[in-house]
């Protein structure tokens, strides 16, 4: 059996609280023998949320006093803490010298600096690991790969923190390779645009209600072709983790992942001064 260990700020949280079920799920469709086993959060929740210890009670896994204890015990490692960011690297430097196949939940970290040191410390320590959105593994994006051009939508809370999911289907419709973003309006409601050179052009936008969407244009000259993202992405990310965990094949290039760290590094700068134009 593959044992997973949660490693959390604070565990009843959105994303702890689903992937549990998922997990069940997705092992049982793809045959993998795994189970969530062991658990740890940095922080004691507030008032009115579960604590770890009774997090770890309600979804049937042993509490752990420390971050390394779960590092000992599992075999394979998922680092949450999907609201702070700037936690994955101080945790990386502690999870990958265990050597352990871990997913890191987006957004992978606040910087593309701070994630290529991760990717570092992955290879000096011989963990293989990777990040993604839940995004990219909707089914309508699958039949698109480099694509002329991409108008993509999304919404959340805050663009600090949503734009990664807009960012990723973006990179797994245009590739690698942006050069520059242009950003008009606010960080509250923004339409940003994306230059990758020889008239292939990307633009996000990003509202508050915006639905997850997309239009295309699959290459120079066609007709364009629109997709609304109805499909049950997070079930299709935790199959995908679980796989990893089993084979520990890599499913999202680490390419990949650095080119979406980069844009939203160059959309957020450019959203500090609308109408500019920021180098990627």
């Amino acid at each position: 059996m593959i044992r997973i260990g949660f490693i959390d700020y604070r565990l009843d949280e959105w994303h702890a609280n689903n992937y549990p079920a998922w997990i069940r799920a997705a092992a049982k469709d793809l045959g993998i023998d795994c189970a969530l086993s062991y658990a740890w959060a940095e922080e004691c929740a507030p008032e009115g949320l579960l604590s770890t210890a009774a997090w770890c009670e309600k979804f049937d896994c042993a509490p752990c006093d420390t971050l390394e204890q779960v590092c000992e015990k599992a075999d394979a490692l998922i680092v949450l803490a999907p609201s702070n960011p700037e936690k994955h690297l101080p945790y990386a430097e502690r999870v990958l010298p265990f050597g352990k196949p871990t997913y890191i939940d987006k957004t992978f970290t606040p910087s593309c600096e701070e994630a290529r040191r991760i990717f570092e410390l992955g290879r000096k320590y011989g963990a293989p690991l990777f990040s993604t959105s839940a995004l990219r593994f909707a089914d309508e994006l699958k039949d698109y790969a480099n694509v002329h051009s991409a108008f993509v939508s999304g919404s959340g809370s805050s663009l600090e923190e949503y734009a990664i999911h807009i960012i990723e289907m973006i990179v797994c419709l245009m590739g690698e390779g942006s050069r520059s973003v242009c950003l008009y309006g606010s960080a509250e409601h923004a339409l940003c645009d994306i230059d990758y050179g020889g008239g292939r052009r990307a633009a996000l936008v990003y509202g508050a209600n915006m639905p997850y969407q997309f239009d295309v244009q699959p290459s120079e000259g066609s007709a364009s072709e629109f997709r609304a993202v109805n499909s049950a992405f997070f079930p299709g990310l935790i199959r995908a983790i679980l796989t990893f965990f089993e084979t520990k094949k890599i499913p999202v290039p680490e390419e990949q992942t650095l080119e979406c760290m980069k844009l939203r590094d160059a959309i957020l700068k450019a959203a500090m001064t609308p109408g500019s134009r920021v180098g990627v």
